[in-house]
């Protein structure tokens, strides 16, 4: 059983996680003129320089005898999803999207939701479905204000629902699974970085290599920080947990870079909230549920 200080560590490791991606919005803009694929590029390469030190520095090597053929299939699938998330994020942050972007990890949790239904054949509550259907008619709202599907939103919900489903299937801890995807994506990474046609990393001065490479550092201390924390608290803490980034996105498009979100967008945004709201209770209803039949005593023979 987790002890009370242990607990509390874990919170604060995972506050600290979720804290700094939620303020991954600030780092991105630093890193221009370099645009969006070339970031990409950049972020691929660096996030496997930094796992590799910390792995070295644990001399935590002995798992890649255990890597099987299907293991590795499923992380290099998982890197392809990522690919499409990180650099969808990152030209939405850098295109003046970062409240769409937003959006997509508020609505992550219900993307998450249908894939358990489809793939995993879960059966939904009367909350969940509650959830899923405001979640709908927020989409729906938010496609008419924006004149088009919320594109960026969906995109981020639907690559990252698919790459923690993928990772699910995977098995693997946080930083050797970065290790894999990265490393399968090494490659085509550093051809991009190095042949594109106008690179920035050495024509820029040094802090811009600097910010360059630190990429790799700013995507794998939150990905330790939550490993950290997910061994160390309950599932429907770090459910709750996981909202502070797309709210601290959020007020950053809205607060420093000065987006606009009129009437019609707040309305599909509340909708959105509201169904994140009947998740949450349902989640938490749910754990309450499980830990009064855990501690319920044995009947006993006679």
């Amino acid at each position: 059983m987790t002890s009370v200080s242990e607990m509390r560590r874990g919170v604060l490791y995972g506050v600290a996680a979720y804290v700094l991606w939620g303020l991954f919005p600030l780092y991105w803009p630093l890193l221009k003129p370099a645009g969006s694929i070339e970031i990409l590029a950049h972020r691929m390469i660096w996030s496997l320089a930094a796992v590799g030190v910390i792995l070295a520095a644990r001399r935590h090597w002995r798992w890649i005898k255990t890597l099987k053929a299907g293991r590795v299939a499923l992380l290099a699938l998982a890197a392809t999803v990522i690919t499409v998330n990180w650099g969808t994020y990152i030209y939405a942050v850098n295109s003046g999207h970062t409240i769409e972007a937003a959006l997509g990890y508020f609505i992550n949790p219900l993307v998450s939701v249908l894939l358990g239904v489809l793939v995993l054949r879960e059966r939904l509550t009367p909350w969940q479905w509650a959830a899923v259907g405001t979640g709908t008619a927020a989409v729906v709202v938010l496609a008419i204000d924006y004149g088009r599907p919320p594109w960026i939103a969906l995109i981020l919900a639907g690559s990252f629902g698919t790459y923690g489903l993928l990772k699910k299937f995977a098995a693997t801890p946080s930083a050797e699974s970065l290790t894999v995807e990265t490393a399968v994506l090494l490659l085509p990474a550093l051809a991009y970085a190095i042949f594109q046609p106008h690179p920035t990393f050495t024509g820029h001065g040094v802090p811009h290599m600097v910010l360059l490479a630190g990429a790799g550092v700013v995507t794998a201390v939150p990905l330790l920080l939550f490993n950290s924390s997910a061994t160390r608290v309950p599932l429907t803490v770090i459910g709750m947990l996981q909202y502070l980034a797309p709210v601290l996105q959020f007020l950053i498009g809205l607060v420093v870079q000065h987006e606009a979100m009129p009437a019609s967008r707040w309305i599909g945004f509340l909708l959105v909230w509201v169904a994140l709201v009947l998740l949450s209770a349902d989640a938490v209803r749910t754990a309450r549920k499980s830990r009064r039949a855990n501690a319920e005593p044995e009947p006993v023979a006679v």
